[in-house]
């Protein structure tokens, strides 16, 4: 009896709630750059920014000398179409 072979389907992967309310606030600042803070002062997360600079919807933009370890980003085309709901 041989195997069905499985065929693996690939979906678009969608931001998440949280990680459209940070790109969003891209949209409106000058070259697309997202903030390193949430509306309520306090830091974004550092897995969400990774998360979608490996999904291409931001990207890093340029290193902050004053603190080295904080990725400024910008927000892509890609994350433009994910943040409006195109595919």
């Amino acid at each position: 009896m041989s195997e069905t072979p499985v065929r693996e389907t690939r979906t678009a992967k969608r931001p998440t709630k949280t990680q459209i309310a940070w790109l969003r606030r891209g949209l409106s600042e000058p070259g697309g750059k997202l903030p390193l803070f949430n509306d309520q002062g306090q830091r974004v997360n550092d897995r969400m920014v990774r998360s979608c600079l490996e999904h291409g919807w931001a990207e890093p933009w340029f290193e902050n000398p004053l603190k080295p370890n904080w990725l400024v980003c910008k927000l892509t085309d890609l994350g433009r179409k994910a943040v409006n709901g195109s595919p």
